[in-house]
């Protein structure tokens, strides 16, 4: 009666070690999945950080353009001011024509002169707005990058605290199923 008293005994503690393997097992594969998971996140954290810095790059060369066209119409409306300058000393020569012809470059002198100090006030306010954006983008980006470098260190703490516990979970299995193996044995 006591050797059946004890063989039951040793069939239920067998049947939970093996239940409890197999819940460990489960374990090790959930945690596995897990870690699959943060590392697609980080490489998805990766191609967004890629991605902000062409759209980076695409932004300030776009500036760049527009500061480089609006330098060269400013060049050119100092070209037409000297070409100005030059038909006034001709103009002088002409005296019959001197009012008419003084009257009309007065004017075009003035719209000039608005038109530059218009374009140069333009320039300045894209010249701080585009200061304000990379300093916005400047900030954006650093913030960013350090979202994805804390996210990427508690993704590697979590990787590392996984596999402790994958291995820790592995040499329980193994002695487990030593004890399982030892009973069967013995069975």
């Amino acid at each position: 009666m006591k050797s059946k008293t004890i063989n039951c005994m040793t069939q239920e503690s067998l049947d939970d070690l093996r239940y409890e393997l197999e819940l460990k097992n489960a374990e090790i594969d959930e945690l596995s999945m897990e870690l699959q998971e943060r590392v697609e996140e980080i490489n998805k954290l990766k191609l967004y950080s890629t991605k902000l810095k062409y759209e980076k790059k695409n932004l300030e060369d776009r500036l760049d353009t527009k500061i480089d066209y609006d330098k060269a119409r400013i060049r050119e409306l100092d070209d037409l001011e000297e070409k100005i300058k030059e038909k006034e000393s001709i103009i002088e020569d002409k005296h019959d024509q001197v009012k008419y012809l003084r009257s009309l470059i007065d004017d075009y002198k003035e719209q000039l002169g608005r038109n530059t100090e218009n374009l140069e006030l333009q320039l300045k306010k894209l010249t701080k707005s585009y200061e304000n954006l990379l300093a916005q983008k400047d900030e954006i980006i650093k913030k960013q990058d350090e979202q994805i470098a804390n996210l990427t260190k508690a993704n590697e703490e979590i990787v590392k605290s996984n596999k402790t516990n994958i291995i820790s979970l592995k040499l329980q299995n193994e002695k487990y199923q030593e004890i399982i193996d030892k009973f069967t044995k013995t069975n």
